[in-house]
């Protein structure tokens, strides 16, 4: 092998990196406040009793876990300006993207935990005179979201690493960054070797952080 490394031009391009991390950032921030949200509505509406709403969730869910992401994020770029005359910039329909997929596996997670719920707590609520809407922040929510946080992590974590696709509809992000050094300076091993090393410095932590939340969560479900 008569490669020769030479780190040059990425240490030369690691400010434009790092931008390229800061959008990504953001990006997985806003799409993990959508599935955050929208992924504990739709568990709420897959627990109902009407038909006409649990179909469509249940449509909704099994297209988005059983499409691949690419195809969802290309999909929506350049078909919803088409179908509905919207023209969102490309960052927008990224986190619309990654947000609505990260939903539908999210919802799953929701749903598992609420079902895991004693129904004693319920019946509390119910007792103590909440209504529907107040049984759901005060005392549905709260042990949903402590149930189901290692997954939700997990989930937010591969979004992170999902939303390295959006460099394909020219969304400026870490990934896009990375292929663009490597492509002007011919040095794809040394650029993407580094792109890579970042996006496993943001994940591993989390990752860590993961298998601590679950321990704490055995324990606090153990007392």
């Amino acid at each position: 092998m008569n490669y020769e490394f030479d780190w040059f031009y990425v240490k030369k391009g690691l400010p434009q990196l790092m931008e390229g991390l800061w959008l990504t950032l953001e990006l997985t921030l806003w799409a993990n406040l959508i599935g955050l949200v929208l992924g504990f509505v739709v568990a709420l509406g897959m627990l109902s009793k009407v038909k006409l709403i649990v179909w469509p969730l249940t449509a909704y869910i099994e297209f988005f876990r059983c499409t691949p992401a690419l195809i969802q994020l290309v999909w929506f770029f350049f078909c919803v300006p088409i179908l509905f005359n919207v023209w969102w910039s490309a960052e927008f329909m990224g986190v619309l993207a990654l947000g609505l997929n990260l939903a539908a596996f999210n919802a799953e997670a929701y749903r598992a935990a609420i079902q895991a719920i004693p129904h004693a707590h319920n019946d509390a609520s119910t007792a103590l005179g909440l209504n529907v809407f107040q049984r759901i922040i005060h005392v549905i929510l709260p042990q949903a979201l402590i149930l189901a946080l290692p997954v939700l992590i997990t989930n937010g974590i591969g979004i992170f690493q999902q939303s390295a696709l959006v460099a394909l509809i020219s969304v400026e992000d870490l990934m896009y960054q990375g292929r663009y050094i490597a492509t002007q300076t011919f040095r794809p091993i040394e650029t993407l070797t580094t792109v890579a090393l970042i996006y496993f410095a943001v994940s591993f932590p989390v990752s860590q952080a993961v298998t601590v939340i679950e321990r704490r969560t055995k324990r606090l479900l153990a007392n």
